[in-house]
């Protein structure tokens, strides 16, 4: 396909066969390709608003691609819109307000809110864009505490399928602000947020890392802890095969391990003593729990900065017991075929409760998100995608009706289902969503990430 001269703008405007196509289409998830007739590269609004009237005069799908860390499989055809470009944040103190521009990865809003004292709801990784891991929901490191990330949208710049740029905000499109905040993806290209921040310079956190032999020991005890511990405590634990690497630590390098994740907004006293018990499971191989800077958060977690290729799914379940948690270690732990990373995220705390202005954010009554990550080869595309995902499910068949729903932050690589996409929402608002998706996209424009289609 030609490119068309009258969308040229700003940014970079390429076909197939145009001198830096692979490059601009490249992302941090190196398992699934993408091969849009178009790429844009989005330097603002102006190129994001030609790209979309290109799409939709032609009849094709839009994409949008930040860092690229959450591709949903293979895709080609269409328009994609690259907002790599698009990176600043401007950070009012008085307000507590950040404005963030589409491209902009967490480690910038993070570090500028920092010099006020601030923090945002960032997720455990610098390197993810904070825009596309908003409108979806937000479940990040400081969660139990504060809530969903999306709850914390004031206002949002998006480009609708019309090609026009809206200022939305609760008073003025209440409807399509209550959208945009869960299932944002669907009903436009936002090019910035305005995010509320709090007041969180500082964290006691960090991890504790059990090695195989007291792995069930581990994840049994977390489960029990986790039933007493307070809002201001956030964690996970994860069961992980560490590669041998050099950029592993020593102690757990080709180790099948269980790491502990902590971050409490408390004092480091208060930390210390509600970690007690967790130190008391026996003998861990590395403690990096300690009092940080929020701008050190990413150390909690250690996700790694260089792209890979990975397969990821999720379920939140209403509760998890150790039996189950013992038969998701048979299914998943070394000897079992399935060479994956299985992340368990405690929920509750303040995500249980709906904000003051509604969003379409589901399933807040979770106790637990279950993830399951499968490492694959790169390129290996949506084929090795079909394979794992078999996997996955022997995984999640283990919680029958305790299952509520899917969070769409973690539907990670390869084709989403429509039945996953239904799984995201409550059941009322899914329709909700898809009568509004008729309203603002009813030829169904944004259809090439988590989509939900129009309602007829």
């Amino acid at each position: 396909m030609s490119v068309p001269v009258d969308i040229a703008g700003e940014g970079p405007v390429l076909d197939q066969e145009s001198a830096g196509y692979a490059e601009e289409v490249a992302a941090y998830q190196l398992g699934f390709g993408q091969r849009p007739d178009v790429v844009v590269g989005a330097k603002g609004p102006d190129d994001v608003r030609a790209a979309v009237r290109l799409a939709a005069g032609r009849g094709l799908p839009l994409a949008v691609q930040s860092t690229g860390h959450g591709l949903p499989g293979d895709r080609a055809g269409g328009v994609l819109v690259t907002t790599a470009r698009m990176r600043g944040v401007e950070v009012d103190p008085g307000t507590r307000v950040a404005r963030i521009q589409a491209g902009t990865p967490w480690g910038d809003v993070i570090r500028e809110a920092a010099l006020h004292g601030l923090a945002p709801l960032s997720g455990s990784t610098l390197g993810v864009g904070a825009v596309g891991y908003t409108v979806e929901g937000g479940i990040g490191l400081l969660a139990r505490t504060h809530g969903f990330a999306a709850d914390r949208i004031r206002a949002a710049e998006i480009v609708t399928a019309d090609g026009e740029l809206r200022h939305v905000t609760a008073d003025s499109d209440p409807d399509l602000f209550w959208a945009l905040r869960g299932a944002g993806g669907n009903f436009g290209v936002v090019t910035s947020l305005d995010v509320e921040l709090v007041h969180q310079p500082r964290i006691y956190g960090g991890g504790l890392y059990f090695a195989e032999r007291y792995v069930p020991d581990a994840l049994r005890s977390w489960l029990e802890w986790t039933a007493g511990v307070g809002e201001e405590m956030t964690s996970s634990i994860g069961l992980v095969p560490f590669p041998d690497k050099p950029a592993v630590p020593e102690p757990v390098r080709g180790q099948y391990t269980a790491h502990i994740r902590i971050a409490h907004t408390g004092s480091t006293a208060d930390g210390e003593a509600a970690v007690a018990p967790l130190r008391a499971i026996g003998p861990y191989v590395l403690d990096t729990l300690t009092e940080m800077p929020y701008t050190d958060s990413d150390s909690i977690y250690r996700d790694p900065p260089t792209p890979m290729a990975y397969y990821g799914t999720n379920v939140l379940v209403d509760d998890l017991d150790a039996e189950t948690a013992a038969r998701i270690l048979e299914l998943t732990g070394p000897g079992s075929g399935l060479n994956c990373v299985v992340q368990i995220n405690h929920m509750g705390g303040a995500m249980a409760r709906r904000p003051e202005v509604p969003s379409a954010v589901g399933h807040r009554d979770a106790r637990f998100l279950v993830r399951v990550l499968s490492r694959i080869p790169a390129g290996a595309g949506d084929d090795v995608a079909a394979a794992e995902r078999a996997g996955h499910e022997r995984v999640y068949e283990l919680f029958g009706d305790r299952i509520l729903g899917v969070a769409p932050n973690f539907l990670l690589g390869g084709p989403v289902t429509a039945e996953q996409l239904r799984a995201c929402y409550d059941e009322a608002d899914y329709e909700r969503l898809a009568a509004l998706k008729a309203v603002y996209d009813p030829g169904n424009l944004f259809r090439g990430y988590h989509n939900i289609p129009p309602a007829r």
